[in-house]
């Protein structure tokens, strides 16, 4: 089976505000993007997160909040090799 594969890449500027998560999720629906490089995340710790039809995987960066870059993933990539 051939599948296309939409990148793109966004720097969000923290995404703490309350619903600046789920609104990003969201944007990146609208522009049916399957992967996305997301700069300046700036959360505690790391892990993975699942937000509409993504999940998002992020890094810790420094003790300052700074260098945390994250990967909005859309669930139909992650099932494309199954």
């Amino acid at each position: 089976m051939s599948y296309d594969i939409r990148f793109g890449t966004w720097n969000v500027r923290r995404l703490c505000r309350a619903g600046s998560f789920t609104a990003a999720a969201r944007e990146l629906g609208t522009h049916k993007l399957d992967l996305s490089g997301v700069q300046e995340v700036r959360w505690d710790k790391g892990g993975t997160v699942r937000a509409g039809d993504y999940n998002f995987y992020y890094e810790k960066g420094n003790e300052y909040y700074q260098l945390r870059t994250g990967f909005f993933v859309h669930h139909r990539t992650l099932s494309a090799d199954k």
